[in-house]
């Protein structure tokens, strides 16, 4: 036999299959991607609800491990609960097992065809849905012609005396046998990091008759353990609840596979029993022409089965985990970054993984607008508000740095116009929403710097900051609750509260010089308290562009923007 032959031609096989799947994932996620943003922005403690989601996500994303991991994301950046996380997981774990089903489909002498037919639509079509309908077509063809490939190099095996007396030891007729078998499958599928290319594979070997449908059976088993490990990877360096997410995965799996592993034998007769004709019949050629259907049929039925098993038991499960994973006796806060590659995840997931981080972005500086405001009002101690404000500003400049790396390595994938639109209005939200965190943080530098050097505002003066703070906060507060519950923004109805926050500026204005020319108001306290006003404008103005940028980029009148804009006397005046 040609090892060097068989090997070339297996790996060959298995590119384009990997080079396939990745592009059906792509091409299914911009078809759907409207549907999947829904989807995943839709966290639910309604445990049905969130293995449907899971399922959902999945059959679309065609990885549970892609699912997995952005579970485990939205876990560790404290967007999801642990409870919602096991359930998109439950969910994940049945929505992987279509794979095998796309599989098992006997069109792969029709791959060429298909990637024929695809290159029309694919490279011709104007119409961005029909290419992408083409890219879907295309994948599928690759997928055929990966798996044709490897099922064509594995075909000597079935006769190899070699290869015959290596796989003695994983024919799982006993279950020692049995052990090893599943081990063998878990191995693999960890060091391949994919458990549908190791289904593929299995699926290849057994078609041409090399192993037995038992055997595959329980590779299977075995490849659902191995799929876990790319969560539990993900989770490395996470906070406990993400790391506990990660657990939660590999345990329920786990437990379903030493539960049906203790009655394999039946569970191998009940699949012969579901499928017509029997799994390991050969057809003149020497091949299986069946036992790809026992096979998805055997994968499908131990995942739903683990789901129903374990949905009434998600307490438990829960109770569980949290023990395997016990706290570490210190408040933990959500961290703040990204998981997975953006490279080679779909620009959807990367868009889904920013628009999350937008949200804890957006939630944070509403924390500090409020500190602010406590800040000018005086109601707790100035020194300890200060440095609240200031960490909390710190943590939005590196969100802003990382989304902005992240982004930028999305946009090198090949993106739709809307996707390239959403991470324009992402980016532009992203720089608005640290603009408003600055200047918070110069508002109270400017009052920290006055309260040290002697100057207090009392009276009427305090009283139109706190209004103009209050003003501020209403109008910030009217986006962001409508960001943060992914409500549309209607710019009409927020345009009276700008006007009056306006006619609140030219009435302090008006104030101030009747302060200032009757000498009530120092010089230097003019100044400071002109600094304070100009950054409440500032935040006005960024406030609005946030809506602009949320509502899809209307164009509204020009706003002021920019930081580093010269500053006139008649502002100082305000």
């Amino acid at each position: 036999m040609d090892w060097f032959l068989l090997s070339y031609t297996v790996l060959g096989g298995l590119g384009i299959f990997f080079f396939g799947m990745k592009m059906l994932s792509d091409g299914l996620q911009a078809v759907a991607s409207q549907w999947i943003r829904n989807a995943i922005n839709t966290l639910t403690s309604n445990r049905i609800m969130a293995v449907l989601i899971g399922l959902s996500v999945t059959v679309i994303i065609q990885s549970s491990s892609i699912t997995t991991v952005m579970v485990v994301g939205f876990v560790n950046a404290g967007l999801m609960q642990l409870s919602q996380a096991i359930g998109v997981i439950l969910g994940a774990n049945i929505g992987t097992t279509i794979t095998g089903w796309i599989i098992s489909i006997k069109v792969g002498k029709y791959s060429l065809l298909l990637i024929g037919i695809s290159i029309f639509p694919l490279l011709f079509s104007k119409n961005e849905r029909w290419s992408q309908i083409g890219r879907v077509v295309f994948a599928l063809g690759m997928i055929f012609l990966g798996l044709n490939l490897m099922s064509s190099a594995f075909k000597p095996l079935r006769t190899d005396p070699g290869f015959l007396n290596a796989l003695q030891y994983f024919t799982a007729d006993t279950y020692i046998s049995l052990l090893a078998t599943i081990g063998m499958g878990c191995l693999l599928t960890f060091v391949i990091q994919s458990s549908s290319a190791m289904l593929a594979i299995t699926i290849a070997l057994a078609s041409t008759g090399a192993i037995t449908f038992q055997t595959a059976l329980a590779l299977v088993l075995g490849e659902n353990i191995g799929t876990t490990i790319t969560a539990l990877l993900a989770s490395v360096g996470a906070n406990t609840t993400a790391k506990r997410a990660g657990v939660a995965h590999a345990v329920f799996n786990i437990l379903g596979v030493l539960f049906i592993s203790s009655i394999f034998w039946y569970y191998e007769e009940f699949i012969e029993w579901i499928i017509a004709n029997p799994a390991d019949t050969l057809n003149s050629k020497g091949e299986k022409p069946f036992i790809a259907a026992h096979i998805a049929a055997g994968h499908t039925f131990f995942n739903v089965t683990n789901v129903i098993v374990f949905l009434p038991l998600m307490k438990f499960l829960e109770k569980l985990v949290i023990k395997l994973v016990p706290d570490k006796g210190i408040k933990e806060k959500p961290r703040l970054e990204f998981f997975g590659d953006p490279k080679l995840m779909s620009p959807s997931l990367g868009i889904g993984q920013a628009r999350a981080q937008l949200i804890k972005m957006a939630t944070i500086v509403n924390k500090i607008f409020n500190n602010t405001r406590s800040f000018l009002n005086k109601g707790q101690d100035p020194e300890v508000l200060y440095k609240k404000i200031k960490k909390l500003e710190k943590i939005t400049d590196k969100m802003h740095i990382e989304m902005a790396e992240f982004l930028g390595l999305v946009m090198e994938s090949p993106l739709s116009l809307e996707e390239t639109n959403r991470v324009k209005a992402i980016l532009r939200m992203t720089d608005e929403l640290e603009s408003i965190a600055d200047y918070c943080l110069s508002i109270a530098k400017h009052t920290r710097r006055a309260y040290n050097e002697g100057i207090i505002f009392e009276g009427k003066i305090q009283n139109d900051l706190e209004h103009l703070a209050d003003k501020s906060a209403e109008l910030f507060d009217s986006v962001n609750d409508r960001l943060l519950h992914y409500e549309d923004v209607d710019i009409e109805t927020l345009r009276p509260q700008w006007n009056e926050f306006n006619q609140t500026l030219e009435i302090m204005k008006e104030d101030h010089l009747v302060e200032l020319t009757e000498k009530k108001l120092s010089p230097k306290a003019s100044l400071t308290l002109g600094d304070i006003v100009i950054c409440f404008r500032r935040i006005k103005n960024h406030t609005v562009n946030l809506a602009e940028a949320y509502q899809g980029g209307k164009q509204l009148k020009p706003a002021e923007s920019s930081k580093n804009k010269s500053t006139s006397s008649e502002e100082i005046l305000v």
